[in-house]
C-alpha cells in the first residue's frame, strides 16, 4: 500500500508490520553471519598452535583475527541497531527522521531498515 508521506505523522499499522517482517528477515540473517564469524574466531584460535611454524604464519593469523573481530563487532552493531528498530515499531515511532520529525521514505526504510534519519537529514549532517 502506497500513501504519500507527506502530511503523515507515522506509517500505518499495516505498514509497520510490513517492515517488522524485513527487519525480522534482516535480524535472522545477521544473527547467523555473528554466529559464522565467532565460529570461525573459534577455530582459528583452536588450530592457531597447530598451524604456526614461522612468524609469517603467526602475522597472518593475528591480520586473520583481526579482521573477523572486526566484522563479528560490526555485526553486533547491526544486530543492535536491527533490534532497536523492532523496538521504534513497537512503540510505534519507526521511521520517524530524529532530525526533522517527518516520515523517512518506504524506499530508504526498505533498504537501511534501521535508518532514523531521512536521506536529507544524512546530506545535511544532522545527528
Amino acid at each position: 500500500m502506497l500513501i504519500a508521506t507527506q502530511n503523515r505523522t507515522r506509517y500505518s499499522d499495516a505498514e509497520l508490520e510490513e517492515f517488522r517482517v524485513v527487519i525480522v528477515e534482516k535480524l535472522e540473517a545477521a544473527h547467523l553471519q555473528l554466529r559464522f564469524y565467532i565460529r570461525q574466531l573459534t577455530e582459528l584460535a583452536d588450530n592457531e598452535d597447530a598451524k604456526i611454524k614461522n612468524l609469517d604464519d603467526a602475522a597472518v593469523g593475528s591480520t586473520e583475527r583481526e579482521y573477523l573481530s572486526t566484522l563479528a563487532v560490526r555485526q553486533r552493531s547491526l544486530i543492535q541497531h536491527l533490534e532497536n528498530a523492532l523496538i521504534r515499531i513497537q512503540n510505534k515511532v519507526y521511521g520517524i527522521c530524529r532530525a526533522t520529525g517527518k516520515l523517512i521514505a518506504r524506499e530508504r526504510l526498505m533498504a537501511v531498515p534501521h535508518a532514523t534519519l531521512s536521506v536529507d537529514a544524512k546530506r545535511t549532517g544532522a545527528s
